[in-house]
């Protein structure tokens, strides 16, 4: 094998598309991934004629590589990534990879509740709008993966705080900050400053010329904005009916209103997404669409017709007068807030999963007013059982999701909602978010 150029660490979806990516721009590249990789991403490396290893870090193989690009999901503190820094390697993200053989205008959306609509909603907007623009990032597929195939003049990027980790001069063109509220806390030393600080690397390398789009009534957004600098144009958005400035977007009897370069006044019954939480996500998605020059009566279009994303607060089937809700992408307790905060009716919640050093303290006014019984799924239960033992008058568990449906069923009551938000991650009983969600939604169509 010639001199690795490249070490990529990681064999997932963000690890192959940077591979891809490094052997189109004619690089040296060497996949390493100390478990076994899927089947599908192995095929393609070995079609791609990529070298590769799995179930193991063969360190000999590193010696003198000066660009290593680093899996999300592996800490930087580890003792791998310490030995490659000190042997003088250049450690990064494959979106700050991607991010430097692009042509095209970057948006980053970052936030601990909502990037995934609001990344969705302004490509929705852009494509709508005719630009020539690609999305990638966290969501699903990579940047690099999709970069490989071919640029765009604009990408909007869904953005992670462990990619953000490792990007040393990322700087997108429009930023937007949708929220910060405790989540990942295990990875950040259980500081939320530290949290807070990864988050804002989405605008430490902008400049006065970039925008900088955020949540003018959370909290932990404003003080990070107290130790953070931002350089950038600072844009925000706020359900408050005060106005936040001369730019920006409001709320005032029952319409959005946008200020930004035009006015748009629109009715929040106009917008496709309904809820407090997706009127932020719109109004996020509008004042970015006007940073980059969209006209507002595209604007007001697409958010009237953008169909809604799975796993978030999906409505799947009803059933003897119950409502199922698959709102799997709920992998913290703000989300699940959300979600509670939107239903109006009585809820089965089934909840559970990897806690990541959660509060559930914040649920327990919403889950007083509106939940009926609580459905654990998960293998330690431990902590929600005892967070809500005295809240709920039925709490039982379930190792499996066809257990927990079934559960369910049986605890609710015509008019009631049968929700799954789980405010966890998903990694004990299942792969993915998206694999709880799909086996929701066939344990539930076959009730």
């Amino acid at each position: 094998m010639n001199k690795v150029e490249l070490l990529i660490l990681g064999g997932g979806e963000s690890g192959v598309g940077a591979a891809l990516l490094a052997q189109k721009l004619g690089m040296q590249v060497f996949v390493s991934d100390s478990k076994a990789l899927k089947p599908v991403h192995a095929k393609e490396l070995k079609e791609a004629g990529i070298p590769f290893e799995e179930g193991q870090h063969t360190e000999d193989l590193f010696s003198g590589v000066g660009l290593v690009v680093k899996s999300p999901g592996i800490p930087s503190g580890t003792p791998l990534i310490e030995r490659l820094k000190e042997q003088g390697a250049e450690v990064i993200s494959e979106i700050e990879f991607a991010s430097r053989h692009t042509k095209g205008k970057i948006i980053g959306i970052t936030g601990s509740n909502g990037k995934t609509t609001t990344t969705l909603l302004t490509y929705h907007i852009f494509k709508k709008a005719k630009y020539d623009a690609g999305v990638a990032g966290n969501m699903g597929v990579s940047f690099a993966r999709l970069l490989s195939q071919g640029d765009h003049e604009w990408w909007i990027l869904e953005v992670s705080s462990f990619q953000l980790d490792d990007t040393v001069r990322f700087c997108p063109h429009i930023a937007i900050l949708t929220n910060i509220t405790p989540d990942h806390l295990d990875r950040y030393e259980y500081k939320m400053e530290n949290y807070v600080a990864s988050k804002y690397r989405i605008g430490l390398f902008q400049s006065a010329e970039e925008h900088f789009i955020y949540c003018a009534d959370d909290e932990w957004t404003l003080k990070g904005m107290q130790v953070h600098a931002v350089k950038a144009h600072l844009i925000p958005f706020t359900m408050k009916s005060e106005r936040p400035g001369a730019e920006g977007a409001f709320y005032q009897e029952e319409h959005i209103q946008i200020e930004l370069n035009t006015a748009e006044i629109m009715s929040i019954y106009e917008l496709a997404l309904q809820g407090k939480h997706n009127a932020y996500n719109s109004m996020a998605s509008a004042l970015a669409a006007r940073a980059a020059g969209i006209h507002s009566e595209e604007i007001r279009n697409s958010l009237a017709d953008f169909e809604h994303i799975e796993h978030r607060l999906e409505s799947v089937l009803q059933i003897g007068g119950v409502e199922y809700i698959n709102d799997s992408k709920a992998t913290n307790v703000n989300s699940t807030w959300y979600a509670l905060e939107t239903i109006t009716r009585k809820v089965v919640w089934i909840v559970g999963g990897v806690d990541k050093g959660n509060d559930y303290s914040q649920l327990t006014p919403l889950v007083k007013n509106k939940v009926k019984a609580i459905v654990c799924l998960g293998i330690d239960n431990q902590k929600i059982i005892n967070e809500f033992k005295n809240d709920v008058e039925i709490l039982t568990e379930a190792q499996s999701m066809e257990a927990a449906v079934r559960t369910a069923r049986s605890l609710a009551k015509k008019g009631d909602v049968v929700l799954l938000s789980p405010a966890c991650a998903s990694f004990d009983l299942f792969e993915s978010y998206e694999d709880r969600g799909n086996q929701f939604k066939e344990c539930v169509s076959k009730l």
